[in-house]
């Protein structure tokens, strides 16, 4: 699978998403990875700025949301189905649903790049990897994971909330390449999928490393706050 480059905002015009390309990409998630794929929100251009589809002006994920409560529901991992919902909105993100064919386990880009070099210095297993524009990474994983990511978590000796590892599952989502978030820029591929990481590992093999990154970076920010705040 190819993986999708971005070109440099122009503050001349706003950038514009290619629809065959989202298109393009949401059929092979679905042909090749056998993803379940669904069309959120996508941007407009409203007085010179992007603005997300749903209308609201404050939205926090702009152009990267469900357009409906029952997105569930639509959600399709047929080729023939993608290219259909696509076809209706060419514009619309790429959500990929968690908690069926893969959990995904959440850190700040700082310490998933720390828990990468890691993991590939140690030769641990690795599946796909994204990288958000509003700098987080998701380590895709086998379904489960958001269910026992809590109790690893206690097991290694780091309180679940004093870390910043977020464990999306069942009921929640993640956005795909090349979706595009506001004027912020793309999600794209730290690790792109492929037929090497079609098997994905277990939370179990990259917990560790993933909290140990995080416990660091929670260390930092408290050094840099000072003491007393």
């Amino acid at each position: 699978m190819e993986e999708t480059t971005i070109g440099l905002t122009q503050t001349a015009r706003i950038p514009q998403q290619r629809g065959e390309q989202l298109l393009d990409s949401a059929v092979r998630y679905a042909e090749e990875r056998h993803w379940d794929v669904f069309p959120g929100t996508w941007l407009e251009a409203v007085e010179g700025a992007e603005r997300c589809s749903c209308g609201d002006t404050a939205c926090p994920l702009p152009g990267a949301h469900p357009v409906r409560p029952d997105w569930e529901n639509l959600a399709t991992g047929s080729a023939v189905g993608a290219r259909r919902l696509w076809s209706a909105q060419p514009r619309a993100s790429i959500l990929l649903p968690t908690g069926r064919a893969f959990d995904a386990l959440e850190v700040p880009e700082s310490a998933g790049f720390l828990a990468l070099a890691r993991l590939e210095r140690m030769n641990l297993p690795l599946g796909p990897v994204t990288c958000t524009p509003d700098r987080r990474m998701l380590f895709f994983v086998l379904p489960g994971a958001a269910v026992k990511a809590p109790h690893l978590v206690r097991t290694l000796g780091w309180m679940p909330s004093t870390i910043d590892l977020v464990a999306r599952g069942e009921g929640h989502y993640v956005a795909a390449p090349p979706t595009r978030i506001g004027g912020h820029g793309a999600v794209q591929w730290a690790r792109r999928p492929t037929p090497a990481n079609r098997w994905l590992p277990d939370a179990d093999d990259l917990i560790s490393p993933l909290a140990y990154a995080c416990g660091r970076e929670a260390a930092a920010e408290r050094t840099r706050r000072g003491p007393g705040r």
